[in-house]
């Protein structure tokens, strides 16, 4: 059997992206012809086409979609091992690309980040954006880690795993001038009008569980999944906020909110998805290790990552 021509793959990968024959030619300062002749050899070693024409654009045929989506990780490899290489030999600023759910506590991601913002050879990107946009990155090895207080759910061809980092409690918060005790929990959440995190998120599912047992129903005035808005909307009395400490963490030190009961039975779980790689990115195994300790989850740390296998997972 005949090897696969890498070069081939790197000139269709590119017109596929490219989607313009011409262009994408200039682009790699070959001629139109030459490009279309290694096209065609990939297609015949494949034993498909790869591309219909329409009009002047390509478009990928099913075969296409299934060899881009194959040379998208081949060449995102290359590039990781070729980036990661470099800096154990050029001593270069090690980076650690996380994401972060748009939705996620600034203040767990800044504790969870903490042990690389005082180390001078480290540096941190960081992405926010919807789970399944991050977990696509994760897979295309643009990204090293995804953080996210949601598990994700993994498909079959999916090789990603999920690290529960802790488990945070969850209390009703208030600003103290706006507070109304009750001689109860329920009568407590009966006096006030709530902000809760919308009803798909599980720190609400907890909630609305709860009352159901308490037999309150609670006059919900906002469902906000933006931590950074509830915040506010906490902070400007609002309503009691439905919130971990940790994401109000400063407004109660300085008094601008009080914590006024814990909710029974209510979590918020905080996660890490990484992926299998040979060469995984070494400043994984210094943020995992501080997470053992991680104080912001108070006393409930649950299922820690291994760090030693997140740094020497192979596939």
């Amino acid at each position: 059997m005949a090897i696969l021509n890498y070069n081939h793959l790197r000139y269709f990968w590119a017109v596929a992206h490219n989607g313009n024959l011409t262009r994408t030619a200039d682009q790699l300062n070959v001629s139109q012809s030459a490009l279309s002749l290694q096209i065609k050899k990939l297609e015949d070693r494949l034993g498909h086409a790869l591309f219909d024409r329409k009009g002047k654009q390509l478009v990928l045929t099913e075969a296409g979609k299934i060899a881009l989506d194959h040379a998208d990780a081949i060449f995102s490899t290359g590039d990781e091992l070729v980036s990661t290489l470099n800096e154990q030999s050029d001593g270069t600023l090690r980076v650690l690309r996380v994401g972060a759910l748009s939705t996620l506590s600034r203040n767990f991601q800044a504790q969870f980040l903490k042990p690389l913002m005082t180390d001078d050879t480290a540096g941190v990107t960081i992405r926010t954006a919807g789970l399944r946009t991050l977990i696509e990155d994760l897979n295309a090895h643009n990204l090293d880690v995804v953080l996210t207080n949601q598990a994700p759910v993994r498909t079959a061809d999916e090789d990603w795993i999920v690290h529960k980092l802790a488990e945070q409690r969850v209390s009703l918060v208030g600003c103290p001038r706006r507070l109304k005790p009750g001689k109860n929990l329920a009568e407590t959440i009966s006096k006030h009008v709530v902000i809760t995190p919308s009803v798909d998120n599980a720190m609400r599912v907890g909630f609305d569980a709860l009352c159901e047992k308490l037999g309150v129903r609670p006059k919900i005035v906002a469902e906000v999944d933006d931590m950074a808005l509830l915040r506010v909307l906490a902070r400007d009395g609002a309503g009691l906020a439905v919130v971990p400490p940790i994401v109000v963490i400063d407004e109660l030190e300085s008094g601008a909110l009080d914590e006024v009961t814990t909710l029974p039975s209510v979590a918020e779980h905080f996660y890490a998805v990484t992926t299998r790689r040979r060469f995984p990115n070494p400043l994984l195994k210094v943020v995992f290790d501080a997470a053992a300790d991680f104080d912001g989850a108070d006393d409930h740390h649950l299922d820690r990552p291994n760090a030693n296998n997140v740094a020497s997972a192979a596939p």
